[in-house]
């Protein structure tokens, strides 16, 4: 499993807190059945990519600590973030998932 962290706090998005991952990783540990994997994030949507950068560093670096205690079960945990618009600076920063479903199949369409 992957745990969202919620980095830029938006209405629209969830996740933990980053104030609050800590405490669930740790209640993780109690649960026989799940095993954390890694860390993701949805970043605010930005026209330039680069502004998502500090959103992407700081779950990298979160994720290092984590990785660092040995909180992840395999190993080294996995960092999805990066998207259609801004994947580029995600994989520079570490992403081993990405979501890239605008550039695969198109833009969304919704009816009204």
């Amino acid at each position: 499993m992957l745990i969202q962290v919620d980095l830029g706090q938006e209405d629209t998005k969830s996740g933990i807190s980053e104030a609050g991952l800590l405490d669930l990783v740790q209640s993780l540990a109690d649960c026989a059945k799940l095993r954390l994997c890694g860390l993701m994030t949805l970043p605010p949507f930005f026209e330039n990519p680069e502004q998502t950068r500090p959103f992407f560093r700081r779950l990298r670096e979160l994720r290092d600590q984590l990785e660092n205690e040995g909180r992840f079960a395999n190993g080294k945990g996995e960092l999805s973030m990066g998207m259609t618009n801004d994947f580029e600076v995600a994989v520079e920063e570490g992403a081993t998932m990405l979501r890239v479903g605008t550039a695969i199949f198109g833009e969304r369409s919704f009816k009204a």
